[in-house]
């Protein structure tokens, strides 16, 4: 890394999204006069808002996306570096923006956050939901779709399948219900007649301030590349916006070409074997496939039970990626099996002075027998609270001791129009095949699951 040291903070913090903005938070709360950088690809940050500490661990709150500058105007101490990191050298203490300037740090947080795990990398039938220009792509896309094929049964999924309307839906789940990462097949059938039903009328709008990116002016270049799913204007490094909140499809019109309501349909157990523009669909294929998916689709997906669907486009909601890549090459970080960076319980990577909070790292600490680590906002904020909370007490010489957020896992979202309380290893993870799950759905009244005395009610 050549070049000159533009400036040295006390601590630097890469990242714009819950965990990086809650761990600048954090820092310039404890320490006032320490010196401050945010380095965000975006013009905006994720804010925390409208926080309520429901009980000892469970929390709610909103996302919202501000300009950056309302960051610096609360805390003087902090400084915004709006550019991409380009390289990171954990030996001199510095890193390089993909806009060729050079910082110093004494200690450094990363909340670089995930990628979208995509199904294939260079298909421009294949989109991701990840950030604000690659949700403002899907809307402009579906808005001409008559079907589309989701792959997934993680969060982004299931809000998807019950968002849009005006356009048919297939749900490809490799597994045997719905919603498998939230909870169990029990309320999974509870779940399913919201997909048969018209959508309740919203119960009052989305009256936060919601800021989006310009357009590109005439004449640049506007590439949505399948690994990072964002805008590159022109010549120069893709950069990543940080991940949209949990109400990131309000505010949004996410209908289809058609007039229909609603149409979902499901196909459980069975994975994408492959993807086919209409000119690669081979003749004995298209022989095979029934009138509503012959004919000229731009894409289709043969899927692993041997069915195969036309479609105008396909999301891949699989799951993200910890974002480690501006900082491994010649540094010597651990990495887990997730390809996230091992951080301990201070929240520090295996190189001195570097800490990683949120989705790009992963909690190779001893857990407890009620905590796990799932990529959620509410992981996101604590632990970036934590890790500020952590740098602050490494540079005053504090002794400092595990959160309790660790001890219990705790999350409150929303599904299909229902609140969902998750507490603990609530879907009985990690016990073997030597124990019993009891269910019990009453359609449109409750759901019902018991394992060893644990239990639900919707």
């Amino acid at each position: 890394m050549a070049g000159r040291v533009e400036r040295t903070f006390k601590f630097v913090i890469v990242g714009g999204g819950i965990a990086g903005v809650t761990c600048v938070e954090q820092l310039s709360s404890q320490i006032p006069s320490a010196e401050v950088a945010l380095i965000t690809a975006g013009p905006h940050i994720k804010a925390v808002t409208n926080y309520k500490q429901v009980s000892k661990t469970l929390e709610e709150f909103d996302v919202e996306e501000r300009p950056s500058s309302v960051l610096e105007e609360k805390f003087p101490n902090l400084t915004v570096i709006h550019s991409a990191v380009q390289s990171l050298d954990t030996q001199s203490h510095s890193l390089e923006t993909t806009d060729g300037r050079l910082f110093g740090y004494e200690k450094l947080c990363i909340c670089s956050g995930g990628r979208p795990k995509l199904l294939t990398e260079e298909n421009p039938y294949v989109l991701g939901i990840r950030d604000t220009d690659s949700a403002q792509e899907f809307q402009k896309r579906l808005s001409k779709a008559k079907r589309i094929i989701v792959v997934g049964n993680g969060g982004i999924a299931l809000e998807l399948v019950y968002e849009v309307e005006g356009c048919e839906v297939i749900w490809a789940v490799k597994d045997k219900a719905i919603g498998n990462t939230f909870f169990d097949a029990g309320a999974a059938q509870f779940l399913i007649p919201s997909l048969e039903a018209d959508k309740p009328e919203s119960a009052a709008p989305c009256k936060r301030h919601r800021y989006t990116t310009e357009e590109p002016a005439a004449g640049a270049s506007q590439t949505f590349t399948a690994d990072r799913n964002s805008q590159q204007h022109g010549a120069g490094p893709t950069e990543t916006g940080s991940a949209l909140g949990p109400d990131w499809h309000e505010g949004i019109n996410l209908r289809g070409a058609q007039q229909v309501s609603r149409r979902v349909s499901v196909e459980y157990q069975c994975e994408v074997e492959k993807i086919f523009t209409s000119e690669e669909l081979p003749d004995s294929q298209q022989q095979t496939l029934g009138p509503e998916n012959a004919g000229s689709w731009p894409v289709y997906i043969r899927l692993t039970n041997g069915k195969t669907f036309g479609c105008d486009f396909v999301i891949s909601a699989t799951g993200v990626v910890p974002n480690t890549e501006p900082f491994l090459l010649g540094n010597n970080f651990a990495l887990a099996d997730d390809a996230g960076l091992q951080v301990d319980e201070h929240m520090m990577t295996s190189e001195p002075d570097v800490y990683a909070a949120g989705d790009v790292c992963t909690a190779c600490w001893e857990h407890g027998p009620l905590w796990q680590q799932m990529r959620l906002w509410t992981q996101a904020r604590q632990m970036g609270w934590y890790a500020g909370h952590c740098m602050a007490a490494r540079v005053l010489s504090e002794t400092i001791e595990l959160d309790f957020c660790f001890e219990l896992f705790s999350h409150i979202t929303k599904f299909f129009n229902y609140k969902v309380v998750l507490l603990g290893k609530f879907n009985g993870q990690g016990l073997g095949p030597d124990h019993e799950l009891l269910l019990r759905c009453t359609k449109g009244l409750e759901s019902f699951s018991a394992l060893a005395g644990w239990w639900e009610r919707c």
